[in-house]
Order: C-alpha cells, then sequence, then structure tokens
C-alpha cells in the first residue's frame, strides 16, 4: 500500500502517531480531528496515500461514498447536532493542509458561529451553456478510473 513518510495521516494510519480510532477497515481510518471545528468533528482518511480525491480510483470513491451516510447518522446521535457538513478540500487554495485525501464531517447546530462564505454569483448571457457544454465534452473523453 502506497504510504508518504512524511505525510502526517499516513503516520497515523501506520500507528507511529497517535489518534481517537473510531472505525477502520481495510481502505479507511475514521478518527476525531485533533483540531476540532466543532466537539465530534471527525475525518475519514484512505489508508492508501492519494493526494486529492480526483486520484482516486472509482471503486475506492463508491467505498467511501458508501460509508458516509451510516457515519453522519452516528454524527448527529453522538453530538446532538442538527447537522453537519461533509466536506473535502483539494489543493491549497481550497484550503487543504495535509495533502492526503480526507473527507470532515463537521457537526452543526444553529447558532454554533461557525458559518462559511458563500458568496453567490450569477453568469453573465450565455456562459452557463458554454460551461455545460465544456463539461459535458471534458466528461466524454476523461475516463473514470
Amino acid at each position: 500500500m502506497a504510504r508518504d513518510p512524511n505525510c502526517v495521516f499516513c503516520r497515523i494510519i501506520s500507528a507511529e502517531l497517535p489518534a481517537q480510532v473510531i472505525s477502520e477497515n481495510e481502505s479507511f481510518l475514521v478518527f476525531l480531528d485533533v483540531a476540532p471545528l466543532a466537539e465530534g468533528h471527525i475525518l475519514v482518511v484512505v489508508r492508501q496515500h492519494y493526494a486529492n480525491l480526483t486520484d482516486l480510483p472509482a471503486d475506492a470513491s463508491a467505498r467511501l461514498a458508501a460509508m458516509l451516510p451510516r457515519l453522519g447518522r452516528a454524527l448527529l446521535e453522538v453530538t446532538g447536532a442538527e447537522g453537519f457538513n461533509l466536506l473535502v478540500n483539494q489543493g491549497a487554495a481550497a484550503g487543504q493542509s495535509v495533502s492526503h485525501l480526507h473527507v470532515h464531517l463537521i457537526p452543526r447546530k444553529a447558532g454554533d458561529g461557525l458559518g462559511y462564505r458563500w458568496n453567490a454569483g450569477s453568469y453573465m448571457e450565455g456562459r452557463a451553456a458554454e460551461l455545460a457544454n465544456a463539461y459535458q465534452d471534458t466528461l466524454a473523453r476523461v475516463a473514470a478510473r
């Protein structure tokens, strides 16, 4: 299994660094975030070192997606949260601080003060159709992994 000896998550996976493990299987390790945005904030980390979601093979992606509803239900029950954010940061521009694919589940309650910026915009006339066509063309050429 590919590992990066300088990666903090690879070191947690290999038990070189401690973590409060919630669940694990052959593909993923789930543990409490050491710097939580809210109490009960959990991380789902892919055991094999993939830097980004776009690097993850389709079968592993399906396994990851399949476990998220169960983890979400557990998070809601354990924390008493009213909801949660499901978040993947890809690349430094998106806030990724560890270059190892991981998914955040962040418990949320009304008035918790966490917030996020959602500065919604709009498209100029015809631009949405251009983008949709570009996506369609690209998806037709890009092979699924």
